[in-house]
């Protein structure tokens, strides 16, 4: 099973050739979509999610596109997955919704719970700009 599904791969690369067009001007989808591979129709939906979760700024018009609303050093790898397909969890024994009724003696939630947390911790620490590495420019807005 996957826990980073194949749209959430798709909106990170999205996210890392946006950043690599630093934060001076707006970048097309159709040219993200081509440049990261991915259908044009996808990555609409996905830089949508992207902007309904405040990580991206679109403008209309025939310079339109997006661009960042933080920098990269500022934007987690959480918050990205996180807009596009929720909360990884791990197990459903962790999901607070589900009633599970071994969940107050079982050993291995604990431990699952830790494992989730950890993974959580980690990802918040991984920032846009990591994802870039050296191929990375950004130039901030001014």
């Amino acid at each position: 099973m996957e826990m980073i599904l194949r749209n959430t791969d798709y909106a990170l690369r999205l996210m890392v050739g946006l950043a690599r067009h630093g934060g001076q001007s707006t970048v097309s989808t159709r040219q993200l979509a081509g440049e990261q591979d991915v259908s044009y129709q996808l990555a609409c939906k996905l830089m949508q999610r992207l902007s309904g979760a405040q990580l991206v700024q679109s403008s209309m018009g025939g310079k339109g596109g997006f661009r960042l609303r933080r920098a990269p050093e500022e934007v987690s790898l959480l918050e990205i997955i996180t807009a596009i397909q929720g909360p990884i969890c791990l197990n459903r024994c962790l999901v607070p919704q589900t009633a599970c009724s071994h969940r107050r003696d079982c050993q291995t939630c604990g431990k699952l719970q830790e494992l989730q947390e950890m993974i959580e911790r980690y990802m918040a620490r991984v920032s846009l700009h990591e994802l870039l590495g050296d191929s990375g420019v950004w130039n901030e807005r001014r």
